[in-house]
């Protein structure tokens, strides 16, 4: 088959790569021309996923596999396209589209018939039908249903292991006609690669929902789910610490029963899923309170850590605080929806001299962040684990040189390590600081 995949980002390229893989010509697309420049050359243009550099060298040395910033190029004739490109929302819930729009209307100026067209950006329920039919018909005079077909199938897959993830999670699909459904299971059959999976009900593979409606709600449904179940487990650990009582051992106690699922408490939600999606949902649903309060939960977490350092540490004006993490979680270098900025915010907003320290980002990168970097061994006064690095759990005060207090955000770090020093952990009493 020829496949052109748009948007060659963190999912995209890896996307591209793992069709080529499966001996397919694929073109990619992206507006990003240093992007497409490193791709052709064989070089993943970021770091961090695994087996990406290796499998992509390897599709491009042998011309399976290319990269334009010209929609001219990679989508007329091609059997399938595959769009991947951003969807931001803002804090009120409402999605922008801004980037969607202009890649699927430049898709639909080149559309040519026989092509299945699926969008694998989350999306709220209905878009596709509503929003991506009636453009692509209008800007390529084409009729969805017998000139082109059109699906949408979730990615379902984290940065740093979308190769593995493509395997083990089963992929859902939903059209906009028995047809087109039919054409997409064909499609994902012939360039995806699947593990046994026991576990499940059915045989792990393409999974037909039925519309696209119902592959859009499930998208929501399970990222959903795991904002709701943090937001939980965010309200039992403080109520659990402000009343003696250890988290961890109720959640590990909760969920040897196999109807309980808690998740663990931290100080942020972070990436672009998780904290995300949840607003999308309620875009739909705007009488979701149970989505809405999970979401509110879970955003004030940062403030509230925020809290119990000023709470153990007493005044923090003036004091030296250094935030360890800038990523939304350990071994990714990635900030999207970081906790890191309202937990720098709301110290800031007490007084504190704030610095940031993240193993994965050099001085230059935290600056155009917006921080102040911090190097271990400087001297402090107080700091908050934001994200759960390995390179943190074995940390000491010897690292942190003058450090008096310590809100650890992830309850990563030995407690037997920080003798000496104030140390406070979300969900634990203080007595177990």
């Amino acid at each position: 088959m020829r496949i052109a995949v748009v948007a060659l980002g963190k999912i995209g390229l890896p996307l591209a790569v793992q069709f080529a893989s499966k001996g397919h010509q694929v073109v990619g697309v992206d507006v990003n021309g240093a992007v497409v420049d490193s791709v052709n050359a064989g070089n993943e243009p970021f770091p961090g996923e695994a087996h990406l550099l290796e499998k992509l060298a390897e599709c491009v040395d042998a011309d399976r596999l290319s990269a334009t910033t010209d929609y001219g190029e990679a989508i007329p004739e091609a059997d399938a396209v595959v769009l991947v490109v951003p969807l931001f929302v803002d804090d009120d819930a409402r999605p922008d589209f801004g980037w969607m729009d202009s890649a699927t209307r430049e898709l639909a100026r080149h559309l040519t018939p026989n092509t299945l067209v699926s969008y694998e950006t989350t999306l709220p329920v209905g878009t596709t039908r509503t929003r991506w039919k009636p453009m692509l018909e209008e800007g390529s005079g084409l009729k969805e249903g017998s000139d082109f077909h059109l699906v949408f199938s979730p990615e379902r897959v984290l940065t740093g292991r979308v190769f593995e993830d493509l395997r083990k999670y089963p992929k859902l699909i939903g059209g906009l006609s028995a047809e087109g459904a039919r054409l997409a299971k064909e499609f994902y059959e012939a360039v995806l690669d699947f593990d046994a999976r026991p576990d499940l009900q059915r045989p792990n593979g393409v999974w037909d929902l039925g519309s696209a409606e119902a592959s859009e709600m499930a998208k929501l449904a399970e990222t959903t789910y795991r904002d709701v179940n943090i937001g939980l487990a965010n309200e039992f650990a403080r109520f659990a610490g402000d009343n003696g009582i250890d988290i961890y051992q109720v959640i590990e106690a909760s969920n040897s029963q196999p109807y309980s699922h808690i998740h663990r408490p931290g100080i942020a939600v972070g990436g672009h899923c998780i904290p995300v999606y949840p607003r999308l949902y309620l875009w739909n649903d705007p009488q979701a309170d149970i989505v809405r309060t999970a979401r509110a939960v879970n955003a004030d977490m940062p403030t509230y850590a925020v809290g119990m350092l000023e709470g153990v540490h007493g005044d923090l004006s003036g004091q030296r605080v250094a935030v360890l993490g800038a990523a939304y979680r350990g071994g990714v270098k990635e900030t999207a929806f970081s906790g890191v900025f309202a937990t720098v915010a709301a110290l800031a907003e007490r007084g504190a001299q704030v610095s940031v320290h993240d193993p994965l980002y050099d001085d230059e990168e935290l600056s155009k962040l917006g921080f102040t970097p911090y190097h271990l061994g400087e001297s402090v006064d107080a700091s908050i684990i934001q994200t759960d690095h390995a390179e943190y759990r074995d940390l000491t005060p010897a690292n942190l040189p003058g450090v008096r207090s310590l809100v650890d955000g992830r309850n990563i770090t030995d407690p037997s390590r920080w003798e000496g020093v104030r140390r406070r952990v979300i969900g634990l009493p203080e007595s177990q600081g």
